[in-house]
């Protein structure tokens, strides 16, 4: 596993590093080799790094009453469409189309980062977060994570923290 901080962070990153940069965010880039049959992309990222499922986040894009939202839950659960709409003011939710969400978002589904995507989602980071003094999401490709601290993640996806996972 290959770390490397942002001062040290390769020219042609994923969008999501370079919002990372450009904002002057702490940071630490986790890359793995990524194994196409593995079962689910967020515990092989969990596997790979030896970092707790509870602490690696996924990055879900759901449709709330029409708008793109995006959702950002513990690997370990589940999100809970509900209470995702609750979050945004929504009465309902559903799961997006991938198709759109990779389009909407400018990343393949596995890799979907909610850093530096291609048009800005509202987006909802699950209360759990606050727990951890820092969080592994995408970096924006299989086989890449960013670790950092729930409140720059917060901060630069202007994210609503609300408890939108169950186990």
């Amino acid at each position: 596993m290959a770390k490397k901080s942002k001062k040290q962070q390769q020219p042609g990153g994923t969008p999501a590093t370079v919002a990372l940069t450009t904002a002057g965010v702490d940071f630490t880039v986790h890359s793995y080799d990524h194994d196409p049959a593995h079962p689910s992309y967020g515990e092989e990222a969990a596997e790979a790094m030896g970092v707790s499922p509870d602490r690696v986040f996924k990055t879900l894009v759901a449709d709330v009453d029409g708008a793109l939202t995006v959702a950002v839950v513990p690997v370990a659960g589940q999100l809970d469409l509900k209470s995702l709409a609750a979050a945004v003011g929504g009465k309902r939710a559903t799961m997006a189309n991938p198709t759109l969400a990779e389009r909407t978002t400018g990343y393949v589904r596995g890799g979907i980062s909610p850093l530096g995507q291609r048009k800005k989602l509202p987006t909802v980071l699950d209360a759990s977060a606050s727990t951890h003094p820092t969080i592994c999401v995408s970096a924006g490709r299989r086989g890449l994570e960013v670790e950092l601290s729930p409140e720059s993640l917060a901060k630069l996806t202007e994210a609503v923290l609300a408890p939108v996972s169950r186990a």
